[in-house]
């Protein structure tokens, strides 16, 4: 059987801490009013997230990076207007470096009252925000198949998106420390390998029937096949202050996608490693982001990030092209040599005193963040 070439259309979701402007402290406490009023400007492209500090928006789907670029500036710079009016600001980070999860209040929708009430501390904890990417993938075997191959490049990826170095004040020498909060959630870290998609669906139906989830969307693997959409869902990334930034993580997951659904067409394939090795790249990710050293399997060695950026740009060039996101993809090398979010915002705490000046440190990187979220929105 034949199947036709994937639409490899984009969409993009990112979540939001939301500050008071003056001092950077969270908003524990926002007007009810304030997603309405994202709302009039943005209409149902914005929505509450689970605790009261946060918004999460979402793009129209996309045809490229291009239009995925214009819809990003747009729903930010709504954002952030609706929230100039009440003196706080919108900060995309995947933690904010001094807020206090135990000051922080759910949302009271039925959906959120029921992860709190099933999760109990471990959802009360997850003051983090990240970034979900959706590619286009039609053919629900093609999903699944794409979706075994793909977990090899979720570390890479993160590597590219780290924003959350600090928690609670302190810096935990990690790059990503979101991902240890949202790993204590059940059903996350890397997919399960499948066979098919009616292995995916037994599996899901399985779990409804007994009463474990309601529907697949309470599935959070780093890589999903999405419970709404026709597509894979990518949530394995920290959210990027900086727009160009995320606009290379998209473009990259869906040029690698697109790779391996040309190996297909010439009866190749990536080849499969088990999760138990998958996941020590991901924690080296997780740890040291842009500055891993991260194991080609192939060769059996660590090798710097900057090299393995360099190969698999190389290996999507190609696709890049066709795809019409070349320069989006080539800011991977930028962000392989200069850092990503963690290490700028180290770079900051450190220049504002550091430890020296802990506190005043601290918010001259909430500053820092702010700015970089709406920074070249109206370019």
């Amino acid at each position: 059987m034949t199947i036709a070439e994937p639409a490899f259309t984009l969409g993009v979701e990112e979540e939001y801490l939301l500050v008071d402007a003056r001092t950077g402290d969270l908003a524990s406490d926002p007007p009810e009013s304030l997603v309405d009023e994202c709302a009039s400007i943005l209409g149902e492209q914005v929505t509450n997230e689970f605790l009261r500090a946060q918004v999460e928006i979402g793009t129209k789907v996309c045809a490229n990076i291009s239009e995925i670029r214009t819809e990003l500036r747009r729903l930010r710079r709504g954002v952030a207007q609706a929230c100039s009016r009440y003196g706080l600001a919108p900060l995309a980070a995947s933690t904010h470096p001094f807020g206090d999860w135990r000051q922080q209040d759910y949302v009271p929708k039925e959906r959120y009252e029921g992860l709190a009430h099933d999760m109990q501390a471990v959802a009360y904890r997850m003051l983090i925000c990240g970034m979900h990417v959706h590619v286009g993938i039609e053919d629900e075997e093609l999903r699944i198949d794409l979706m075994n191959q793909a977990r090899y490049f979720l570390p890479h990826l993160l590597c590219l998106t780290t924003s959350s170095p600090f928690w609670q004040g302190q810096d935990t020498g990690l790059a990503s420390y979101r991902l240890t909060v949202f790993d204590a959630m059940p059903r996350t870290g890397l997919p399960e390998p499948l066979t098919s998609w009616s292995e995916y669906q037994r599996m899901i139906d399985r779990m409804t029937s007994s009463g474990l989830l309601e529907d697949g969307s309470k599935i959070w693997w780093d890589l999903r096949p999405s419970s709404r959409f026709p597509t894979l869902e990518m949530r394995i990334c920290d959210v990027c202050p900086d727009i160009e930034d995320a606009l290379a993580a998209a473009a990259l997951f869906q040029c690698i996608l697109r790779m391996l659904y040309r190996l297909r067409l010439s009866n190749q394939r990536w080849r499969d490693y088990p999760n138990m090795l998958i996941q020590e790249n991901r924690w080296l990710a997780q740890r040291y982001g842009s500055r891993s050293q991260l194991v080609d399997f192939g060769k059996g060695v660590l090798m710097p990030f900057a090299g393995l950026i360099d190969e698999i740009l190389a290996l999507v060039r190609e696709d890049a092209a066709a795809l019409g996101c070349t320069a989006e993809v080539e800011r991977a090398r930028r962000i392989a040599g200069q850092g990503a979010s963690a290490e700028r915002q180290r770079a900051v705490y450190v220049a504002a005193g550091g430890d020296d000046a802990r506190d005043e440190a601290l918010r001259a990187v909430v500053r820092d963040l702010a700015a970089r979220t709406v920074g070249g929105l109206d370019d």
